[in-house]
C-alpha cells in the first residue's frame, strides 16, 4: 500500500500561513485533488477584532468565526493536512523541490511553496494603544469607518507625513483630530491647507496615553474623548522565510510577486498581507484564490 503524504512528509504544496489568503489558496488546490499541507501558527493579524466588515456574505461576523468555518470547510477535503506549528526555515532542494522545517524539528517537502504568513504590526509606543488594538484603536477605515459616521475620530500621527494622509482619508467618516507632536516639521504647507479645508483639528501637544474607550490624554493633562482612534502601524513580514529562499522584497517590505503571485524564485508564490499590505479580508481571499490557481497551473507546466 502506498504511503500517504502525511506519512512521507512530501506534499504537492506547502502553504505557510493559514489565515484568509492561505486557506483560500489551499481550497483551490485541494479541489484540484492536490495534496496540501497548511502550516499555521494560530495568531492571525486581526485576532483582536470583534467583527469584520467589507467581506461580502459575512458582513459583521467575528473574524474568528469566519476563519473557523473556512478551516472546517478545508478539513472536509481528504487531501488537506493542517498543522498548528511555526515554520522557521525553508530551502530549495534538488530537482526543484522545497523543504520547510518547523520549530519542533518536523520537516516537510513540497513541489511548490505558498508564503501567506502575513505581517506583524508595530504600534506607537503609547500606553493604552496596544490594549485597544482592533477594538477602538484601528487602522482601516474601510473596515471600521462606517460605524463611526459623524463621530469623533482621532488619528495618532505616525510615519513621514505625521498622519496627514490618514487624517484626510478619514474626513468622509467623521470629525477628525490629528494628534501629531511633530506637525510643524512633518506636515507640509499643502497638506496643512488640505487638512484645514476638511476641518481637521491638529493637536500638537504630545499624547501621554489612551484611556477609557478611546480618550486621548495629553501631556498637559487635557482629556479628549474620541469614538475611535486610527494609527498607521509599521508592519513587517512575520518571518524571514522569503529571505531564506532568496525571494526579492519590495521597498515597502512585502514579498515581490508577479500577476500570478509567483515570487522571484520559481516555484515559490506569495499572497495576502505578505505580498500586499492591504489588511483586508476580501483582498486576501481573492489573492489567495489567484495564487492557488496559479500554483496548480505551475504544477501542470501551464504557467507562462
Amino acid at each position: 500500500m502506498a504511503m500517504t503524504p502525511a506519512q512521507t512528509g512530501a506534499y504537492d504544496v506547502v502553504v505557510v500561513g493559514g489565515s484568509y489568503a492561505g486557506m483560500s489558496a489551499a481550497l483551490q488546490l485541494v479541489r484540484a485533488r492536490r495534496n496540501v499541507l497548511v502550516i499555521d501558527g494560530g495568531a492571525p493579524r486581526n485576532r483582536n477584532a470583534q467583527v469584520a466588515h467589507g467581506f461580502l456574505g459575512r458582513e459583521g461576523v467575528a473574524p474568528a468565526e469566519i476563519a473557523m468555518q473556512a478551516r472546517q470547510e478545508l478539513l472536509a477535503y481528504p487531501t488537506l493536512t493542517w498543522l498548528t506549528a511555526t515554520a522557521v526555515a525553508a530551502s530549495a532542494e534538488p530537482e526543484g523541490r522545497f523543504k520547510v522545517t518547523c520549530g519542533d524539528g518536523q520537516a516537510f517537502g513540497a513541489d511548490r511553496l505558498i508564503l501567506a504568513y502575513g505581517v506583524t504590526d508595530a504600534l506607537p509606543d503609547i500606553d493604552g494603544v496596544a490594549e485597544r488594538w482592533g477594538r477602538s484603536v484601528l487602522h482601516c477605515p474601510y473596515c471600521h469607518g462606517y460605524e463611526l459616521y459623524e463621530g469623533r475620530i482621532g488619528v495618532i500621527g505616525c510615519g513621514d507625513d505625521g498622519g496627514a494622509g490618514q487624517a484626510l482619508l478619514l474626513c468622509d467618516w467623521g470629525q477628525v483630530t490629528l494628534f501629531c507632536s511633530e506637525a510643524d516639521t512633518r506636515i507640509d504647507a499643502d497638506q496643512r491647507r488640505r487638512l484645514d479645508d476638511c476641518g481637521v483639528v491638529i493637536e500638537s501637544t504630545p499624547v501621554r496615553c489612551v484611556d477609557d474607550t478611546a480618550t486621548v490624554v495629553l501631556d498637559d493633562g487635557r482629556r479628549l474623548p474620541m469614538d475611535a482612534l486610527f494609527v498607521s502601524p509599521h508592519s513587517t513580514l512575520s518571518c524571514d522565510l522569503a529571505e531564506q529562499l532568496g525571494c526579492e522584497l519590495k521597498d515597502g517590505g512585502c514579498i515581490t510577486a508577479d500577476s500570478a503571485k509567483q515570487t522571484t524564485v520559481p516555484g515559490v508564490f506569495a499572497c495576502g498581507d505578505a505580498a500586499r499590505m492591504a489588511g483586508n479580508i476580501a483582498l486576501a481571499v481573492g489573492e489567495g484564490a489567484l495564487a492557488g490557481v496559479a500554483v496548480h497551473h505551475s504544477l501542470m507546466g501551464l504557467l507562462d
